[in-house]
C-alpha cells in the first residue's frame, strides 16, 4: 500500500517490528498506524464495551479506536495511540481489550446482546438478587470492560520533571504557531514553540498545500530551521502542552525516548512545568466524523486523516476509495487521492448545492447510511432522493465539518461560545488570562488565514510585553472560504456511533434525554460520551447535536461539557518523577537532612516532613541508649533540634493584632513588639484547632508558628477568616516556613553556645524569656526567639533557608565540644512529656480548652473563633476527661500511647472505661515511664491510682495520677 515518492519517511531506513508477535516492516517517520496501514493491517483493536472490530481512523492524538499496548513484562504500556507512537527496531506492539486474540475475541458476544447493554443497562439489569452484585456482577463486569492493562510489576523506567520559563509561549506548530514564532522571536523575545508532532509543521506536512511558492512540508522546514539557529527560542516536539494554569503556568508531557530503542540514559517521558509571561494558542481543529450506521467498520476514517496518511507517509489507506462529505475539505481528500494514483469510486457530498470541484465521480444530496463487512470495510450505501445505492470500497473517507482545538481555552472553567458559520464551539478572548488564540483553534481554517492571524497574535502579544513586531511580511498562501452544511447523523435502524471509545451511540444519547438526562453534563455521565481518555475530541459537538435534537433544543442553549485537563493522557510516573516508589505524598526535607543521614540518624516522616528520630552513637545498641543520652545531653548541657518545619506565617498590615485576637482565644493587641506570646486556636465548633507561639516583630507585623502537622491547615482556616468571617480586616498573610531554617538550641549550655555565633549581647536583660529579635549570625540577618519546648533555658535561632546546612553543621560541631550535640524527634517527645507540653496527639480533634487546661485562656474580654461554641453544654465539666499525668506505681513499669484506664477494682470493659493514654515516653531525668492521658474529672484526682489495660498489647499497669508537668513545675530552668 506505499505510494512511490510521497512521504516524509525516510525509506533508506526500513524498520521492522512486530504486531501481536507478527513481523511488520514500515519506515524511519512511520507511526505504528501508518505502518500497519502499508502493510493493509485494517483490523487493530476491539471496542470498549461491545468488542466490534476497530480500525485507525485518524492521524492523531485525537485518535479513538487505535489504543495498543507497547512493550511487554514490567515495560509494557498500555493505552497508546498507533497514531502518534513512532516505531523502532525491536518495538513490540501488542493489541488489547480482546481475549484470546484480536481474530476472535470470545467476548464480541456482547455485540450480539447489545439491545441489553445499553446506557445505564448496569444501573437497570443488576438489581436482584441484591447479594449477587459483590460476588458475580461486579467481577464479571470489570473483567469484560476496561481497555489495556498495566503488568503489575514495577516500573523499571525513567522520568523526570523539569521547569521552563518564557516570554511567549507558542502552544502548537501548525502554520499559525510557526508564524506566531517567527514574528515573536524576531522581535527578541525568549519563545518556546510546543508541538505534540515529532515533524512541526501540522498540517502543512500533511495537505498539498503550497506556502510561497514552496510545498507546505517545505515551507514549514525551511521555518523550523530558522527557529533552530535563534538563540532566544526553544522547540519542543513530542511535547504536548496537557493543561493550562493559574498565574501563566502550563503542563506539558515531553515524550522523550517512547521512540528510541535504546535510552541511552534518557528518561522516557519528562514532564513540564513552563511558565510564560504570555501564550499563543494554534491547536488547530479536529475532524468530525458523521454518524450512520455501522459507520465504526476497519475502513472508516475521517478525511484529513487519509490525506495524511497519503501525503506525509506515502500510504494509500485502500485501493479503492469512497468519500462521504458535507464540506469541501473532503473534495480535497479525493485530489488528493487521485494526485498520487490511489482510485476513488465515488464522493458523496450531503448538500445538494456542492460545487464540482475535482475530476472524479461525484453524488450530491447523498448520505451513508449503511457500511458493509465486519473486520473490514467492503462496501458502503448510500441514500439519494432516488432511494438507496451500493458502492464497493475499502476505505471511506469521512469529513462532518471541523471542531476547534478549544480545550485548553476551557481549562480554567471558561466556557466557549457556537459560532453558526461554521458549526462549532470557538474560544473567547480573556479565557486563560495572557492567552491569545490563533488560526483553526479559532474558527480560521485557510492557510492564509493561519498564517496572518499567528502573526497577528505575536503582534498583540509583544505590544503587551513591550515590544514590537513591526509589519511582518505572510507569506503567499491560498485562501479558501470554508464552506459546510451541518450534518450531525444520517437516519436508520441500526447503530450509529458518536463516541467511538467509549461505545455510545446515537440511540443512547436520544435515550439519555428519553430518560430525563437531559443536562449536558448528566448526558455525558449516563452514557459515558467524551470521557476517558477521547475528552469529547471526536464525539462532543456531534452528541451535543443530537441532544439539543432530542430536546426541542438548540445547539448553543444545549451548552457544551465542561474540558479539564490534561488534554492527553499523562502517566502518574511522569507527574511524580523522581519519587518512584515512595508513594503520592510529596516528600519535603529540612535543610538539615543531608548532616542527619551523615550521621546516621534514622529519618521518620512528620507530616509530609522526614525528621531525624535519634542520632545513634559508638557502641549504642539500641533506640532507647540514644534517646535517654540526648535527653541527658538537653538537661545538662546542650542541644540542637532542627524545627524548621514547623509552620510559620507573617501576619502583617493594620488590623493584624485584631485579626489575631479574633483567630485567637487569648489576647495578642496587648503583646508588646520584641514579645512572644504562646497562643490557642480553636475551630469553628469549640474544640482546639492548633497552639503555637506568635512573636510581634513590629507594630503591625507578626510572626506566627504553628505545629508540623496543622501548618497547611492553620493557613487555609487564617485565609477563610479572612476573607469569609472577617473580611473588613485589613490584613495580608503568607506562609514563609520553608524560607526560614530554624533551629532549637535547649540547655543549660545554650546561651553560650550562641554567644560564639551571634554579633549582639544576648542576656536575660536584653534577651529575657518570651524575647524575640533580629539578630546578625556571621554577617547573614537571622532570627532569635527565646522559646522553649523542652522546659530549659533554651532560644530558637532562623536565617534564611539557604544558610542552613552551613549553621547546622557548625552548631552541632560546637555543641559537641560542649558536652552536647544533635537530638531527634524521639529525644523531643520525652522533654515535652516532662513538661506536659502538649501535641497534636492531644489536641486531637475532640479535646476542647477546658480539657486541656487551658479554659482561662479563653479570653472573657473578647471574641473569637470557636468561642461561642466551646462553652455549649457538656464541653465543660468534671464529667469530661481532663489532661493529666501518669506514673506506673505497680510490679509492671511500662505505659503504652491509645491504651484505656479504668478505676482500681473495675472490669476492664468499655462501660467502665475512665479514660485513655495519648503520650508515653521513658524519661531517663525521672528514671520512669511517664505518660500524658485524658481521666474522667482528671484534675481532682490527683494521687489516685488508676488501672491502664493495653487489651492489643496485653499489658496491664497501675499508675499514679498527677499533675502533667512532671520536671520543673516552677519553670525556673526555662526562665534561668
Amino acid at each position: 500500500m506505499r505510494l512511490a515518492g510521497l512521504g516524509l519517511v525516510d525509506r533508506s531506513q526500513p524498520v521492522t517490528f512486530t504486531f501481536d508477535g507478527q513481523p511488520v516492516q514500515g519506515f524511519a517517520g512511520d507511526t505504528v498506524a501508518s505502518a500497519l496501514l502499508a502493510n493493509d493491517v485494517r483490523l487493530v483493536a476491539r471496542s470498549f464495551k461491545y468488542h466490534r472490530p476497530r480500525g485507525v481512523m485518524g492521524a492523531g492524538s485525537e485518535e479513538p479506536n487505535a489504543l495498543v499496548t507497547v512493550g511487554r513484562g514490567a515495560q509494557q504500556d498500555p493505552n497508546i495511540r498507533a497514531t502518534v507512537q513512532e516505531i523502532y527496531g525491536g518495538l513490540e506492539v501488542q493489541s488489547q481489550n480482546r481475549w484470546p486474540s484480536l481474530e476472535f475475541d470470545v467476548l464480541a458476544a456482547n455485540d450480539f446482546a447489545a439491545p441489553f447493554l445499553g446506557s445505564g443497562f448496569y444501573y437497570k439489569t443488576f438489581m436482584w438478587p441484591k447479594a449477587f452484585w459483590e460476588k458475580l456482577y461486579e467481577p464479571v463486569i470489570r473483567r469484560a470492560a476496561g481497555l489495556g492493562a498495566l503488568s503489575k510489576q514495577h516500573n523499571p523506567d525513567a522520568y523526570e520533571k523539569a521547569f521552563a520559563f518564557c516570554d511567549v509561549l507558542v502552544i502548537g506548530a501548525g502554520p499559525s504557531g510557526l508564524m506566531a514564532a517567527l514574528t515573536a522571536a524576531r522581535a527578541g523575545a525568549d519563545v518556546i514553540l510546543a508541538d505534540e508532532d515529532s515533524v512541526m509543521g501540522g498540517r502543512l506536512n500533511n495537505d498539498s498545500v503550497e506556502v510561497d511558492g514552496l510545498s507546505g512540508a517545505g515551507w514549514a522546514a525551511q521555518a523550523v530551521a530558522e527557529l533552530t539557529a535563534m538563540p532566544n527560542v526553544r522547540l519542543m516536539p513530542r511535547t504536548t502542552v496537557t493543561g493550562a494554569y493559574d498565574q501563566g503556568t502550563y503542563g506539558a508531557l515531553e515524550r522523550v525516548s517512547h521512540h528510541l530503542a535504546h535510552a541511552g540514559g534518557r528518561p522516557k517521558e519528562c514532564f513540564w512545568r513552563i511558565v510564560a509571561k504570555r501564550s499563543i494558542l494554534c491547536a488547530g481543529a479536529i475532524e468530525r466524523p458523521i454518524a450512520f450506521e455501522n459507520n465504526d467498520r476497519p475502513g472508516v476514517m475521517t478525511a484529513s486523516a487519509v490525506r495524511t496518511y497519503v501525503n506525509r507517509y506515502g500510504v494509500a489507506p485502500g485501493k479503492s476509495v469512497t468519500v462521504f462529505t458535507n464540506n469541501d475539505s473532503g473534495h480535497q481528500t479525493a485530489r488528493d487521492l487521485i494526485a498520487a494514483g490511489v482510485h476513488v469510486a465515488l464522493v458523496m457530498d450531503s448538500r445538494r448545492d456542492a460545487p464540482d470541484s475535482g475530476d472524479y465521480r461525484m453524488v450530491k444530496g447523498a448520505e451513508v447510511c449503511n457500511a458493509g463487512g465486519r473486520k473490514a470495510l467492503e462496501s458502503v450505501t448510500f441514500r439519494t432522493m432516488s432511494g438507496e445505492e451500493k458502492v464497493q470500497t475499502d476505505c471511506l473517507a469521512v469529513s462532518g465539518g471541523w471542531n476547534p482545538t478549544v480545550h485548553l481555552t476551557c481549562h480554567m472553567n471558561g466556557r466557549p461560545v457556537w459560532r453558526e458559520d461554521i458549526q462549532s464551539f470557538v474560544p473567547v478572548e480573556g479565557m486563560i488570562p495572557g492567552m491569545t488564540t490563533a488560526g483553526a483553534c479559532q474558527g480560521t481554517f485557510s492557510t492564509h488565514g493561519a498564517l496572518s492571524e499567528g502573526a497577528h497574535a505575536a503582534g498583540k502579544v509583544l505590544e503587551t510585553l513591550g515590544m514590537s513586531s513591526g509589519s511582518p511580511e505572510l507569506p503567499v498562501a491560498e485562501d479558501a472560504p470554508y464552506r459546510m452544511s451541518p450534518l450531525w447523523a444520517v437516519g436508520g435502524h441500526g447503530r450509529a456511533w458518536l463516541d467511538f471509545q467509549n461505545d455510545v451511540t446515537v440511540k443512547d444519547v436520544k435515550q439519555a434525554a428519553k430518560e430525563n438526562f437531559r443536562s449536558v453534563e448528566h448526558m455525558k455521565r449516563y452514557t459515558t460520551q467524551g470521557m476517558s481518555p477521547d475528552q469529547g475530541k471526536n464525539s462532543n459537538v456531534a452528541a451535543l447535536a443530537v441532544l439539543a435534537d432530542a430536546t426541542g433544543r438548540g445547539i448553543p442553549e444545549t451548552g457544551t461539557t465542561t474540558f479539564r485537563p490534561p488534554f492527553v493522557p499523562v502517566s502518574i510516573a511522569a507527574m511524580g518523577a523522581g519519587a518512584q516508589g515512595d508513594g503520592f505524598a510529596p516528600q519535603r526535607f529540612t535543610t538539615s537532612h543531608r548532616a542527619s543521614v551523615d550521621a546516621g540518624a534514622p529519618m521518620i516522616e512528620a507530616g509530609l516532613w522526614y525528621r531525624p528520630s535519634y542520632y545513634p552513637a559508638a557502641g549504642e545498641t539500641t533506640w532507647r541508649q540514644s534517646c535517654d543520652r540526648e535527653v541527658n545531653m538537653v538537661r545538662e548541657a546542650v542541644g540542637i533540634c532542627d524545627v524548621s518545619t514547623l509552620g510559620k506565617i507573617d501576619v502583617q498590615g493594620p488590623d493584624a493584632a485584631e485579626f489575631l485576637d479574633f483567630v485567637y482565644s487569648n489576647m495578642f493587641s496587648t503583646l508588646k513588639v520584641g514579645r512572644v506570646r504562646y497562643g490557642l486556636m480553636l475551630r469553628e465548633d469549640g474544640t482546639v484547632m492548633d497552639d503555637g507561639t506568635t512573636a510581634r516583630w513590629a507594630e503591625n507585623h507578626f510572626v506566627m508558628t504553628t505545629t508540623t502537622a496543622a501548618a497547611g491547615p492553620v493557613m487555609r482556616h487564617l485565609e477563610y477568616v479572612s476573607q469569609c468571617l472577617r473580611p473588613e480586616l485589613n490584613v495580608a498573610l503568607i506562609s514563609t516556613t520553608e524560607q526560614w531554617a530554624q533551629f532549637a538550641v535547649a540547655g543549660p549550655k545554650s546561651r553560650d553556645l550562641l554567644k560564639t555565633l551571634v554579633d549582639e549581647e544576648i542576656d536575660d536583660d536584653s534577651f529575657p524569656f518570651m524575647a524575640c529579635g533580629e539578630v546578625t549570625v556571621q554577617g547573614v540577618k537571622g532570627r532569635l526567639f527565646r522559646i522553649s519546648f523542652s522546659g530549659e533555658h533554651a532560644y530558637e535561632i532562623a536565617v534564611p533557608a539557604r544558610y542552613g546546612d552551613s549553621l547546622y553543621r557548625q552548631m552541632v560541631a560546637k555543641a559537641e565540644s560542649m558536652g552536647g550535640g544533635a537530638y531527634g524527634m524521639e529525644a523531643l517527645n520525652v522533654l515535652r512529656i516532662e513538661k506536659g507540653f502538649i501535641t497534636h496527639a492531644e489536641i486531637h480533634g475532640r479535646t476542647t480548652a477546658f480539657d486541656i487546661g487551658m479554659g482561662r485562656m479563653v479570653s472573657a474580654k473578647k471574641d473569637c473563633v470557636g468561642k461561642t461554641m466551646s462553652e455549649r453544654p457538656g464541653l465543660n465539666g468534671d464529667e469530661r476527661e481532663q489532661l493529666v499525668g501518669l506514673k506506673p506505681v505497680g510490679p509492671v513499669k511500662q505505659l503504652t500511647a491509645g491504651a484505656h484506664l479504668f478505676s482500681v477494682g473495675d472490669e476492664p470493659t468499655r462501660e467502665n472505661e475512665q479514660g485513655y493514654t495519648t503520650s508515653v515516653g521513658f524519661s531517663p531525668t525521672l528514671e520512669s515511664f511517664l505518660g500524658l492521658a485524658f481521666l474522667r474529672n482528671g484534675r481532682a484526682r490527683h494521687g489516685e491510682e488508676v488501672v491502664m489495660v493495653d487489651h492489643l498489647r496485653g499489658i496491664t499497669t497501675r499508675c499514679e495520677v498527677c499533675d502533667p508537668v512532671f520536671f520543673d513545675p516552677e519553670g525556673g530552668r526555662v526562665r534561668g
